[in-house]
């Protein structure tokens, strides 16, 4: 596929959804990563997308007027606002309506292009998975990623899948169609026992009309790639090539890393790479190429995440980047002068990122995978017990 079929959405003014000068969520993530995939080429020739700030009425078909009305007025008012504005995770900060506004538009405009026609379209800026209808939650103000999948609803979608490989859990977009049929949620995390927010067990199905299509696959701390992967092709591939999404959603935290400090999972670089690739497949093959990407979490600011989303950024361009390829000499240096410690010298953790298949020999992850697939397989239609399924 040729790098026009497929979208970058970026604008410097996504650099400002800074919640303040010591918060976990750097924007500085960001702007390396941009500075790493044009080092390293991946961007040659891709015109950047500039997006619009998100109106009240593309925000409100997932959050509540009330709570616009609060986001809008909380630098004014920052001891009073409530809605979950104002804590230690989601601090007020001048223009924050309006720079979490741009990247819910970020996402918007990648949802339009491939509603017109292309096949892919990436806001790295995105995936800010927690926020919920009237509050906000876990570094995230507007839920961009529910934002952008009840626009395709509201243009005639009807089934839209979203598979959110972020550290915590995708609770959010969860809740916003908890009830609905047409979205099929799959959330891969690190178990609700041992990391916020606490949600996301196996048992959280959907309700009504929408059971069966909320799915949850909570992984004990310490998984590393090959559980991560096992895991993921036990249960994702056939719940996708069942349902036949028109359009595979992903959130792409890339805190899943053993070097992240917010969390517990233990994948490397290279299995972050494989993830990418793999969802990439699955788009071809069941929502007939049609795939918008997300960012997400990810608080290794300087070793992890330019490194990763560079990746992900190549992929959904088709110009993978080798593992083994050298960080650029100038790349290196501007990191290295924003922090005191070590730099990787290459896109690589040096691991190997193949795995068992489920099916064969125990693994230690293979009971999450029984449980799950026990608890949603038989409302698709597929045998939990039957690896082929």
């Amino acid at each position: 596929m040729s790098a026009s079929s497929a979208a970058v959405v970026w604008t410097p003014g996504f650099l400002d959804y800074q919640l303040s000068e010591d918060h976990p969520l750097n924007p500085v993530r960001l702007d390396l990563t941009m500075r790493l995939a044009r080092g390293l080429g991946v961007l040659d020739d891709v015109d950047l997308l500039e997006p619009e700030p998100a109106t009240d009425d593309e925000l409100e078909r997932v959050h509540s007027p009330s709570y616009l009305t609060a986001v809008r007025s909380a630098p004014e008012l920052p001891s009073g606002v409530g809605h979950g504005l104002g804590t230690s995770d989601n601090p007020i900060f001048f223009g924050m309506h309006e720079s979490s506004a741009l990247i819910a538009g970020g996402s918007l405009l990648a949802a339009r292009r491939i509603a017109e026609g292309a096949d892919r379209a990436v806001n790295i800026a995105g995936g800010l998975h927690h926020a919920m209808r009237d509050r906000a939650a876990g570094f995230c103000v507007y839920n961009d990623c529910a934002v952008a999948i009840q626009w395709l609803l509201d243009q005639g979608y009807e089934r839209i899948a979203y598979v959110d490989v972020d550290v915590h859990h995708g609770d959010g977009v969860q809740a916003a169609f908890y009830d609905d049929p047409r979205v099929l949620t799959v959330s891969m995390h690190q178990h609700p026992l041992t990391l916020w927010p606490g949600t996301g067990w196996a048992s959280e199905l959907g309700s009504g009309d929408g059971a069966g299509y909320a799915v949850n696959v909570p992984l004990a701390p310490g998984t590393d790639d090959a559980g991560w992967l096992r895991a993921f092709e036990a249960i994702v591939p056939s719940l996708l090539t069942s349902f036949r999404p028109q359009v595979l959603v992903s959130e792409c935290g890339a805190d899943t890393h053993s070097d992240d400090p917010l969390a517990n999972l233990e994948l490397s670089v290279d299995g972050q790479r494989a993830i990418y690739r793999r969802m990439r497949e699955l788009a071809d093959t069941t929502a007939g190429g049609k795939w918008l990407v997300l960012g997400g979490g990810g608080y290794s600011l300087f070793r992890v995440v330019p490194r990763s989303w560079t990746h992900l950024l190549g992929v959904v361009l088709d110009r993978d980047v080798e593992p083994g390829r050298p960080l650029p000499a100038d790349w290196i240096a501007h990191a290295a002068s924003l922090t005191g410690r070590p730099l990787p010298t290459d896109m690589s953790d040096g691991a190997d990122p193949s795995f068992e298949p489920w099916g064969g020999d125990f693994a230690a992850v293979d009971p999450t995978i029984v449980e799950v697939r026990r608890a949603v397989f038989p409302l698709h239609g597929l045998d939990p017990d039957d690896p082929r399924d």
